[in-house]
């Protein structure tokens, strides 16, 4: 055996996570894919402190030499790192990233550095009266001169877009970056080996690998960028200014209710309308035909489903408002009960169309539409109660699947094709049509009839009747749109509707229904 050919000392990676972003998997991966090799590996853990006060960092020493090149001898490695003996820096987040170097993990003649430039605010940045946040442009300078080399990109954005943690991409960052005599089918078996979320996090660790490594070619460049763009920024570069209130408020309604594609295609929906309100002239009423379309459009494709109630009524932020509203003490326990009635027609929203319409027309035929329409009292502070709530509300990945979003969107894609098309003639028309939008609310019975009344407007009035002049329909709609709001049964749009010609539909039948007379009580008596 040649010593002289052996490595003088190991390989020392430290690791700085933040809780719950999987560092301590990535140290495992290391490990993993290191033994796969026949390295000596080893590899502790300091906890880090509450409050995102500090990091839990993860110290691991690689020999890269295979043990069966040792001839029986083992390496002696550390168990914590110390300053200016660190090859490889690896930070989850920017700030940690300056803390490592304040500390003296990071030198110019040692250490390559692989961090990610998003920021997770601190306690202390947050409780500032002013904007207490920290410069993180200064470190980002500074890290390019005081390390080696520094691989500094917004890992956090890969991660979500893979759909996994960020340790994932980091992990695919320090293999590409080439760093460790790790070749990359090895760092992948170790990530298969991992279990569950193994697809996720492939998807993540070649993020991270072709960004490192640059190999990922123009064209990956060029998605890349395009996935660093986020909604709120393409509302700035491309609506006219008076909009951005309203559309970033609905950007962030889309990614709060679905994701980061629903807002895009919030705003693909837009975008012709901001262009036909630009050609007519919109600037001097302050593009209020792209502002109205897009608040409505916001409130419409947030439609209060199964899903994003079920979400709303569990959200951490509702039990906290309560709580505030009853003034309970920290120490009183406070129980919430809610009060559903979710009926057939809710229940077959949540499937798929073919199983929704064979559903409803079972359920017609037997009669049993309104029979099953069961109130339900569910207390949502107890475990139960939560769970079940927290499951539906785990349903939102299969949302575009569902029977109620289908027919949501068609009726959108509709609402919308008609503004554009009266836009083109009369963006006063177009206006009034969009203010249709003020319509469609609620949820259950509530909504079933806001939306009868919209489509009755929608039928007759915007698409239908004969008008001399755009003037006067837009009147018309103005007119039948304010009387719909006015009257929940729907006989003020009715009157409305027949002062133009319209025969008005006939009541809606209401079922009735008998109550049982309680029993006298006796001993009352």
């Amino acid at each position: 055996m040649n010593t002289d050919a052996l490595p003088e000392r190991p390989i020392t990676i430290l690791i700085a996570a933040l809780g719950g972003e999987g560092g301590g998997v990535l140290a495992d991966w290391i490990i993993a894919a290191a033994a796969s090799q026949d390295y000596p590996v080893q590899s502790t853990s300091i906890p880090g402190v509450a409050q995102r006060t500090g990091a839990t960092t993860y110290y691991v020493e690689l020999y890269a030499a295979r043990i069966a090149e040792l001839g029986g001898r083992r390496p002696v490695m550390a168990l914590t790192p110390a300053p200016g003996y660190v090859d490889v820096m690896v930070s989850s987040e920017l700030l940690e990233t300056g803390r490592a170097m304040a500390n003296g993990y990071v030198t110019p003649d040692r250490t390559a550095l692989i961090a990610s430039t998003h920021r997770i605010y601190t306690v202390a940045e947050k409780m500032h009266m002013g904007d207490g946040r920290f410069d993180g442009e200064r470190i980002v300078t500074a890290a390019q001169a005081m390390a080696k080399r520094a691989i500094l990109f917004d890992m956090q954005d890969l991660s979500n877009r893979a759909g996994t943690l960020i340790s994932a991409v980091l992990f695919g960052a320090l293999a590409g970056a080439g760093v460790l005599p790790l070749p990359r089918a090895a760092c992948e078996e170790a990530i298969r080996k991992g279990g569950r979320g193994a697809e996720a996090s492939l998807k993540g660790f070649e993020a991270g690998y072709l960004h490192a490594s640059g190999d990922a070619g123009q064209a990956a460049a060029q998605e890349l960028k395009r996935r660093r763009t986020v909604p709120s920024e393409r509302v700035r570069q491309t609506f006219p200014g008076e909009t951005h209130p309203i559309l970033e408020e609905g950007v962030a309604r889309m990614v709060d209710f679905q994701d980061r594609d629903y807002a895009n295609l919030y705003l693909d929906r837009l975008d012709p309308i901001a262009r036909l309100d630009r050609e007519q002239g919109g600037g001097a009423s302050g593009y209020r035909l792209t502002s109205e379309t897009g608040r409505f459009l916001a409130l419409w494709m947030c439609c209060e489903d199964l899903i994003r109630v079920a979400d709303l009524k569990s959200r951490r932020s509702r039990f906290e408002r309560v709580r505030a509203e009853v003034q309970a003490r920290p120490h009183e326990p406070v129980h919430i009960i809610e009060y559903l009635k979710p009926g057939v027609e809710e229940a077959a929203a949540v499937l798929p169309p073919f199983l929704s319409k064979r559903l409803l027309a079972w359920t017609e035929k037997r009669g049993l539409t309104h029979k099953l329409n069961v109130g339900i009292y569910l207390k949502s502070t107890s475990v139960t109660g939560f769970l079940m709530l927290r499951l539906l509300a785990a349903m939102r990945p299969l949302r575009r699947m569902t029977s109620r979003y289908a027919d949501e969107q068609a009726l959108i894609e509709r609402w919308l094709r008609v503004i554009a098309d009266s836009g083109a003639r009369d963006t006063g028309l177009a206006l009034e049509i969009a203010l249709c939008g003020r319509l469609i609310k609620g949820y259950g019975d509530t909504n079933r009839r806001a939306k009868a009344g919209f489509l009755r407007i929608m039928d007759t009035l915007a698409e239908g009747g004969a008008f001399a002049e755009d003037l006067a329909r837009a009147a018309a709609i103005a007119k039948a749109r304010e009387a719909a709001l006015a009257d929940p049964e729907g006989r003020g749009l009715e009157n409305s509707l027949a002062a133009h010609g319209i025969t008005p539909l006939p009541p809606q039948p209401k079922p009735i229904q008998f109550m049982r007379r309680p029993k006298p009580d006796r001993r009352a008596a």
